[in-house]
């Protein structure tokens, strides 16, 4: 992907959220600098795999506000578990300012790369620590492209509800939640948001 690329952002971001989300210019413009910056640090990084511009657009910003638009519409705080070159964390930032995201990131070069994507951005916190290994209790965890393996040990952890964009596989019993229906993404390809509520406490987990 060529920085040159992203003059097609605006408008494929508009034309594929067309009836999920009406963004205002503003937030369209801190996703497109969140993207053009990926560019750059993906030359060094490896921040994605994803090597065009519409994918980009639709599997990460698209699928990332599809989650934001369905959340509950109190101000919470969220924990983006891996979240890696931002997702779904940082579109979520964007699309609810009421709420305050934290990133929670292992690899020390995807939290620098995620420190200098949220400057500006009020209501981010970057945790460069394993999602194990926090303290801290959240309102809803929400994740993308993290397997259910890694989530089994943490997610019952981090919080009481949760929010994941996944593939066609159901999440196993042992992440120990209770799944509403699972809504279908728009542009295909067997991908889901599944919500859930957490059946342990954490006392007991």
């Amino acid at each position: 992907m060529s920085t040159s690329a992203s003059r097609g952002f605006p408008e494929l971001l508009r034309d594929k959220l067309a009836g999920v989300a009406d963004l205002t210019p503003q937030q369209i413009q801190a996703l497109q600098n969140h993207y053009e910056l990926l560019l750059r640090w993906n030359r060094v990084l490896n921040l994605t795999a994803i090597d065009s511009l519409a994918d980009a657009v639709e599997r990460h910003y698209c699928e990332s506000v599809f989650l934001a638009v369905h959340l509950p519409p109190q101000p919470m705080r969220i924990a983006d578990i891996g979240s890696g070159g931002g997702f779904p964390g940082i579109p979520v930032a964007v699309m609810r300012p009421n709420c305050r995201v934290f990133l929670i990131e292992a690899h020390q070069r995807k939290a620098v790369f995620l420190r200098e994507a949220t400057r500006g951005m009020p209501n981010v916190e970057v945790v460069a620590k394993r999602a194990g290994d926090l303290a801290d209790r959240f309102d809803r965890a929400i994740s993308r492209a993290v397997s259910y393996q890694d989530l089994v040990r943490v997610l019952k952890l981090v919080a009481p509800a949760a929010d994941l964009l996944t593939g066609g596989e159901d999440p196993p019993e042992t992440l120990c939640f209770t799944w509403n229906e699972k809504l279908a993404l728009p542009w295909g390809h067997s991908r889901f948001l599944r919500s859930g509520i957490s059946s342990v406490s954490r006392d007991t987990a």
